[in-house]
């Protein structure tokens, strides 16, 4: 089995942003409309050479990391478990957003972000981690040779999968590939005109939605949203 399936925040579907960062990136991963012509003074064909990453991830905050599902589980179980956990949990504030670049990436993060928002994403690496298939020895090494890891960091890749969870986590809506040091401040404005007031709104976190990639390097699709109400805990709570 080649699927991989990611948790993600990502704006609903009728949310301005969505649609916002869908034409930024040239594509909905969502419905798979694609999106031609230029965008804020920068070409089409540029904008896409710089951006093939991010396109074909989608347009989202990684919350649990990409994974292969373990033996023995499905998706059908994830998404029970996605739904239950949803029903336990009440959206989280991400409060006011700005853009940034992070390591040469442009992207959407938080002003500043809450302890509550990375204790919400550790509870989410933690819940779904029974998912996930370790990783392989060879997955691991192209994961791990050549980049500048702290020990902290490869402890969680090798618990975890991924290194930026729990205190390394940063949430982050990526809107570019990394870019050349000359490159940054022409795409900076571009994002800033095509975004305008979206980027720097008060945002929420009130869903995880699915995402899989269906074969190996292939874009990533929108499958569901499962928003936030915490209802199952209320009623506990009635009940007593």
């Amino acid at each position: 089995m080649s699927e991989r399936y990611a948790i993600y925040y990502a704006p609903a579907a009728d949310d301005p942003l969505w649609a916002k960062a869908a034409e930024w990136l040239g594509i909905d991963a969502l419905t798979g409309e694609t999106f031609t012509g230029p965008l804020a003074g920068v070409s089409r064909d540029e904008l896409f050479e710089r951006s093939v990453s991010a396109r074909r991830y989608g347009f989202h905050a990684t919350i649990k990391p990409p994974m292969t599902l373990k033996a023995g589980t499905t998706r059908a179980a994830l998404e029970d478990a996605l739904a239950a956990f949803a029903a336990e949990v009440e959206p989280v504030a991400i409060g006011r957003v700005k853009l940034a670049l992070l390591d040469g990436f442009i992207a959407l993060i938080p002003a500043a972000q809450s302890e509550e928002l990375t204790v919400f994403s550790g509870d989410v690496v933690e819940a779904f981690e029974p998912y996930r298939a370790p990783l392989s020895p060879a997955e691991r090494a192209r994961r791990v040779e050549g980049r500048a890891f702290s020990d902290r960091q490869i402890e969680l890749i090798d618990r975890y999968g991924y290194p930026y969870v729990f205190e390394q986590f940063q949430l982050h809506m990526t809107l570019t590939d990394r870019l050349a040091e000359s490159e940054r401040d022409t795409y900076m404005r571009a994002a800033a005109e095509h975004f305008g007031p979206l980027a720097g709104a008060e945002m929420v976190l009130d869903r995880l939605v699915l995402f899989c990639e269906t074969e190996a390097g292939g874009p990533f699709v929108r499958l569901d949203d499962y928003v936030l109400t915490g209802e199952s805990a209320y009623d506990r709570i009635r009940a007593f």
